[in-house]
């Protein structure tokens, strides 16, 4: 069997698909997988690392809403889909499994051409174009929220890391809090604003830091790796400040914190609701609004905290971050409202799903 991934661009269209290439190698270690990528995306370095063949093809770049550009994508996606459809030809491929982005269209395309099943998994609340045209091509439709607008979809979560989905946070806080250097015994804040960072959020947490300091909070500040680093040198006497250029055990950052101040992109949210981390989203004020949309399941289940990214203050932490920080009941209740929202099987299920797909096309050719 060979399974052709198409999501590239974003690690929240990559991670997904990388769960699932693990997933459907635990099933059988002898499944030929390969990632279909671009240059200029992230696939480049992640699909690599993680030991997958990536076949790069042209860029593509798609309107968000339809636009008078849109008449233009079909005639500047030929060549994409002739590029795309020479790898699935090449590897054989039994299916394809697209989770949106610059190389899901062209790849949905290309199978519908070539006669291979198309699965297509939505990781946002809000889908985009590309998801929105691949699921008119397939009865195989997977989502990450239970009230999305695909047609005829199923609600399986976020395919995630097992490092992140087999997580028990409580087991690892003693080995998570010893690696960032923190106390054992403190209540403890992970900040991030994605793999990138958030200017917005590293502003409000350096200002806001010696006041949560002085309550007896300790914190994890990813910055972002572009992003210049505050100096800080431990107070005796006052709670750790630790800010990071960028995380890359986050399984350990997850079971360090108690709580986290973050962006709302699909991919955390359903971590932090997978390993019952409670949070205070703060939406990326740009785009389609999806973010807002992938918080609110988890905030309305009381998992988690919602503020517009223009009232994010240091006040605003102090008046409701600080108060869940210092409570042991809320923070407890809050992180069993977030848990019994997440779900850790989405890459199993995306694997039935997979092969569901394959004995389907072969029996309908069976019959034919």
């Amino acid at each position: 069997m060979h399974v052709v991934l198409a999501g590239g661009g974003t690690a929240g269209h990559i991670e997904p698909a990388l769960a699932l290439a693990d997933a459907l190698r635990r099933h059988d270690p002898s499944v030929g997988i390969t990632a279909l990528g671009t240059e200029r995306g992230l696939e480049t370095r992640l699909v690599p690392e993680r030991g997958y063949e990536l076949a790069l093809i042209p860029a593509v770049p798609l309107p968000r809403k339809p636009t008078p550009e849109l008449i233009t994508v079909p005639g500047r996606l030929r060549g994409t889909v002739r590029a795309a459809q020479d790898v699935i030809e090449r590897v054989n491929a039994d299916v394809v499994v697209g989770f949106g982005g610059y190389v899901a269209m062209p790849a949905y395309f290309a199978a519908k051409r070539a006669g291979v099943p198309i699965v297509v998994h939505e990781a946002n609340a809000r889908p985009g174009l590309a998801n929105k045209i691949g699921a008119r091509y397939t009865d195989f439709v997977a989502v990450s929220t239970p009230d999305s607008k695909l047609r005829d979809s199923r609600y399986i979560g976020i395919p995630l890391r097992r490092t992140i989905a087999t997580l028990d946070r409580n087991a690892v806080r003693p080995e998570a809090r010893h690696y960032f250097g923190l106390d054992q015994r403190l209540p403890t804040l992970l900040v991030s604003g994605g793999s990138q960072g958030a200017r917005r959020l590293n502003e409000t947490v350096q200002a806001i830091a010696p006041r949560l300091q002085q309550y007896g909070v300790q914190i994890l500040h990813a910055v972002g790796p572009k992003n210049e680093l505050p100096v800080v040198d431990d107070i005796p006497g006052m709670p750790p400040y630790r800010p990071v250029p960028y995380v890359d055990r986050m399984d350990l950052a997850y079971a360090a914190a108690d709580m986290m101040l973050c962006r709302a992109g699909a991919m955390t949210v359903a971590e932090l609701a997978a390993v019952g981390l409670p949070a205070a989203f703060v939406p990326l004020p740009i785009g389609n609004g999806e973010q807002r949309l992938n918080a609110q399941p988890m905030v309305k289940a009381g998992g988690g905290l919602l503020v517009d990214d223009a009232e994010l203050t240091p006040e605003w932490v102090l008046q409701n971050v600080l108060p869940v920080l210092t409570d042991p009941a809320r923070l407890w209740d809050m992180s069993r409202s977030a848990a019994e929202f997440g779900r850790r099987d989405a890459d199993e299920l995306l694997v039935r799903m997979v092969y569901e797909a394959i004995e389907a096309s072969r029996g309908g050719r069976r019959r034919g």
